[in-house]
């Protein structure tokens, strides 16, 4: 795996492209990711691609607890939905912080 020092871009390959597909930069600007930093990152897709899914699931519980929610059968259906539709926009920006805190450190391929 080569890594852009410019853009961040993951290649994988025998060798560096000759041109940056997503920046442009030239071959020189890649570096060669040592063994432990492509584990790295085949790991960090793993742990990115459930986080994804996660992000879609939790996106549906939301609209499943509003719909409850618009329901209004008694206080005690009430406040479930609420703290169900509450717990899962909690999950979802930490979810989203999570995988910032990935990009960042170039977990993410």
């Amino acid at each position: 795996m080569f890594k852009c020092g410019v853009c961040g871009y993951i290649h994988e390959g025998d060798a560096a492209p000759k041109v940056c597909p997503k920046c442009g930069a030239p071959q020189e600007k890649f570096t060669q990711l040592s063994e432990e930093g492509a584990n790295l990152v085949e790991k960090s897709r793993v742990t990115n691609d459930i986080y994804v899914q996660l992000l879609a699931n939790l996106e549906s519980v939301i609209v499943l607890a509003e719909e409850g929610r618009e329901e209004d059968l008694d206080p005690p259906c009430n406040k479930l939905f609420d703290e169900i539709k509450k717990s899962a926009i909690e999950y979802r920006q930490s979810i989203k912080a999570e995988l910032q805190g990935h990009m960042n450190k170039g977990k993410w391929g």
